[in-house]
């Protein structure tokens, strides 16, 4: 954990001082480490709360706030916490360690039904680097592609000409590359919606209805994708493929 928050204490540095905290960012940060590191759990998730309150909202915090939760034996808060970490940092190895173990603490032992190969591998793929990160490499490679234009329609030199014409327009293609990678991630972020349970158990039903009958029951900490909104209702699927509605106060989304 420390190289991670080594990190954030860097970043939080360059901060102001934030009006809905009665202490600098940084230094709220910085105190939750410390409750944490004295084994103080409840003040450390309370402090992490407030830092997310004041708008930090990053792979470290929620990461952080996971493990105090998990020492607290809070294994859906911690759950949903590392999931929201695992969203801004796919590819953190302590995240989907610490994901992975706290899942293995569930009640619901569901088979995840495998997906396609080449889905999973799009997915992979595109969760390599965050949306921001695509999003820099796309404004590079076009300043770098249409720097070789400029230099192409300045030059006098045939071989320049040749190499800059050829190289600009190959990174500018890049460059819509990275762009239409960015716009693919944050469409799949954004439809793919997902939630973890928070109640102690809920009744999967078969309709939008409480007298409706109950399919399965499932545990706090199991994630479930969601599909569909009605009134007080959400309809889900289960990671074993299973669809059926849950009342949505007994989920909290990722």
């Amino acid at each position: 954990m420390h190289r991670r928050n080594l990190i954030l204490l860097i970043a939080l540095l360059t901060l102001p001082f934030c009006s809905n905290a009665a202490e600098p960012v940084d230094l709220l940060f910085a105190k939750a480490n410390r409750e944490y590191t004295q084994k103080n759990y409840e003040a450390a998730a309370n402090t992490y709360q407030q830092v997310l309150a004041a708008g930090v909202k990053t792979a470290a915090v929620y990461y952080n706030l996971g493990n105090a939760h998990y020492r607290l034996n809070s294994i859906a808060a911690a759950i949903l916490n590392y999931e929201r970490a695992h969203r801004l940092s796919p590819n953190d190895k302590d995240i989907n360690a610490n994901l992975a173990f706290a899942n293995s603490k569930l009640t619901d032992k569901m088979e995840v039904v495998p997906e396609l190969f080449l889905k999973r591998w799009w997915t992979s793929f595109l969760l390599l680097l965050t949306v921001q990160n695509w999003s820099v490499l796309a404004v590079v490679f076009l300043l770098l592609g249409f720097a070789g234009v400029i230099i192409y329609l300045f030059s006098h030199e045939y071989e320049w000409k040749r190499l800059s014409f050829y190289s600009g327009f190959l990174l500018i293609f890049v460059g819509i590359c990275f762009i239409a990678f960015a716009s693919a991630e944050d469409n799949y972020l954004q439809t793919q919606k997902e939630a973890v349970v928070f109640n102690g158990k809920v009744n999967v039903k078969s309709a939008a209805s409480a007298k409706q009958k109950t399919l399965i029951v499932i545990h706090e900490g199991t994630k479930v994708r969601i599909i569909e909104l009605k009134e007080d209702w959400l309809k889900v699927e289960l990671p074993n493929g299973n669809i059926g509605w849950v009342e949505s106060g007994a989920l909290q989304l990722i």
